[in-house]
């Protein structure tokens, strides 16, 4: 979710007020934390998850399911092994938007040794059953990416009732009652409330609906613009949805810019490949993920600023939320693919240039920094700015892109990050791995052969809005580079020194250097993932940089059943999440063919998932036969003597 500053939160009128104060003292921290940072170097590869997790609670007499409100009970006592013992523990636990949601990751980060692979899935394993073990018997953990029946009436345990006329509320939903929101910590509301306020109005969240043969228009709820989508009108819809994410540490700044860049083109497709989320507010929809919902929860923008009316009292027109794809890379390869115009704050990005901060670099900043701060403490406002770096966060944390580059923070042995968030949560902890393990894979094979994904920032944004699309992973074409394997001369970390164990060679692949447009073409994901004629394929990539590799049997087992996983999904020898919950859906007995899923509808399907994540029942449509992989808690003792091994 993002930085959680304590203490007592301000009113959007007061933080309105600071809102240039946050702006200009937040580019003097990130000026003097990149002077004192920019030339670090040598920092060994760690990595890590984010498992974000809905708690279900099922009522077999009535055959109905809930969402519990009770994270904030639930990490109390999970928080009790991390204060004890900071250090030992195998899971570190936080709070997120939903009262009814927790976020898990690994309690210390991964590093780089291919065995690492081998525990990933152990460690979600332990995480979910660590939470279960706290649960009633009809409390279930599950990590599924939207709670089908979010919003519907009675859809909470304990009961909460929307109160949309009470001013007092922070959402003043017609659907999502401020209940949901989790309450222990103030963050959570005011950002709701001051989005709103900021904004004029409520967020206007609008899917079309699934069309079936008896799916009645209006929709139920919708709005008059609106009559064939199903209407959503809270924050809670799109941040109330679960995720996986990856955070990765670079050896550099320049690394950490070529993997920002490089991984960019790569999250419409892995949004598509793990679509997990048809479903929203008791309808189904004609979409599968959740990346333009939660786009549309936080939308604070002014109706001046989205374009509807001539800007007059707000400063720009922007042109996408705060939550949405990037809009520039960050390395010297990608500046010619910067094809999109960027709004940026010229006196800001004046200043960052006065600050030693390059153009690339100075730009992506002034232009994060074109938002307000939408939640501001009182103890906050006032910093020292050569140690601090608050005001910077608060915006950097606040614009939720599909990529985020994230500076070393202050007084800490953490180096230049990159994290990677498009990614929908998955049923099961085999395929959270598989999607893990697959993505850090990939940023090995990209440094080792010095790939080149990069397209222009125009035609990812194209890719992120057909990667939502029903059955996206079959019917839609994406476009991506035709000779990934060309070596770049960036100069932004491409022909940096590799280690001896990764200095190795891709195959060949036809073709030299094109020009302009045709460096690029539209592809399946199948041809992407699994390689056509002479382009490659990234699995096949993988399996040449392993091949070069030291694996240990057991890993090696493990790693190709998670890169058989991603190959047969992107085939479509197996079905999407979002495609199984689809047909579950509308095969059940209660289903009238009117996109309508019913209380007993969502029992039964939640109640299959939860079997199929523990293990009970048997999914090859899903998962593929035979599933077995070798993971365990702990790397061997006599491959952890190479813990040293820098990245």
């Amino acid at each position: 979710m993002g930085l959680l500053s304590e203490g007592s939160p301000l009113t959007w009128d007061e933080t309105k007020a600071l809102a240039q104060h946050v702006r200009e003292h937040g580019i003097e921290q990130f000026i003097n934390l990149f002077a004192r940072l920019k030339d670090r170097q040598g920092d060994v590869l760690k990595w890590g998850d984010e498992v974000e997790y809905i708690i279900v609670r099922f009522d077999d007499k009535q055959r109905s399911v809930q969402v519990s409100l009770r994270a904030q009970e639930i990490l109390a006592k999970l928080n009790e092994k991390e204060a004890a013992d900071p250090q030992g523990v195998k899971s570190l636990w936080r709070p997120e938007y939903g009262a009814y949601m927790i976020e898990g990751t690994p309690g210390k980060p991964y590093g780089g040794l291919l065995a690492h692979f081998n525990v990933v899935e152990a460690n979600m394993r332990y995480r979910r059953l660590e939470v279960a073990s706290l649960l009633p018997e009809n409390e279930v953990v599950m990590s599924i990416t939207s709670f089908p029946r979010l919003g519907c009436p009675g859809f909470t345990y304990p009961f909460a009732v929307p109160t949309p006329e009470d001013e007092a509320c922070a959402a003043r939903s017609n659907f999502f009652p401020d209940e949901a929101i989790f309450p222990g910590h103030p963050r959570f509301k005011t950002l709701t409330r001051n989005i709103r306020q900021r904004r004029g109005e409520k967020v206007s969240i609008n899917l079309p609906i699934y069309p079936d043969r008896e799916t009645r228009t209006p929709v139920e709820g919708s709005i008059p613009t609106h009559p064939n989508h199903v209407h959503m009108d809270a924050m809670g819809f799109g941040m109330g949805c679960c995720c996986l994410q990856l955070t990765f540490q670079a050896c550099n700044i320049s690394e950490a810019r070529t993997l920002y860049d490089q991984l960019t083109p790569m999250c419409p497709i892995m949004l598509a490949l793990t679509a997990a989320s048809p479903a929203y507010r008791g309808f189904l929809t004609d979409v599968d993920c959740r990346w333009n919902v939660i786009s549309a929860s936080v939308d604070c923008r002014t109706r001046e600023e989205r374009g509807e009316v001539p800007l007059k009292n707000d400063r720009f027109r922007i042109y996408k939320s705060r939550y949405d794809s990037i809009d520039s890379y960050l390395s010297p390869a990608g500046e010619k693919y910067n094809d999109v115009p960027l709004v940026l704050d010229e006196t800001l990005y004046k200043r960052l240039r006065e600050g030693d901060i390059d153009h690339l670099l100075a730009q992506h900043i002034a232009h994060l920094f074109i938002r307000d701060s939408v939640s501001l403490f009182s103890e906050k406002v006032h910093q020292n700015d050569r140690e601090d770096t608050d005001h910077f966060e608060n915006i950097q944390s606040t614009n939720w892109q599909t990529m985020r580059f994230k500076p070393p923070p202050p007084n800490s042995p953490i180096g230049w990050r990159v994290e990677f968030r498009p990614c929908e949560a998955q049923l099961t902890d085999f395929e959270n791995a598989a999607i893990v393990c697959f993505i850090v894979l990939l940023t090995r094979v990209i440094l080792s052969y010095q790939l080149d994904f990069l397209i222009p920032i125009s035609k990812v944004d194209e890719n992120m809005q057909n990667s939502q699309k029903r059955g996206a992973v079959l019917t839609e074409r994406f476009w991506f580079k035709k000779n990934i394997t060309a070596i770049r001369k960036d100069g932004s970390g491409g022909q940096q020194e590799q280690p001896a164990a990764e200095q190795s060679q891709p195959p060949t692949q036809n073709g030299g250097t094109a020009d302009a447009a045709d460096e690029y073409e539209l592809m399946t994901i199948d041809q992407i993932i699994n390689g056509k004629d002479s382009f490659p394929g990234l699995v096949p990539l993988i399996n040449s940089y392993l091949g070069s590799m030291d694996v240990d049997a057991d890993t090696h087992c493990t790693i190709q059943q998670y890169l058989k996983l991603i190959q047969k999904r992107a085939s479509g020898e197996l079905m999407t999440t979002a495609s199984w919950i689809r047909k579950q859906v509308v095969t059940h007995p209660e289903y009238k063919n009117d996109s309508v899923i019913s209380e007993g509808n969502c029992y039964d399907l939640l109640r299959k998932a939860k079997d199929i994540q523990d293990g009970v029942l048997a999914c090859p449509e899903l998962l593929g036969n035979n599933i077995s992989s070798k993971t365990t808690d702990n790397i061997p003792a006599a491959i952890e003597k190479h813990l040293t091994k820098r990245c």
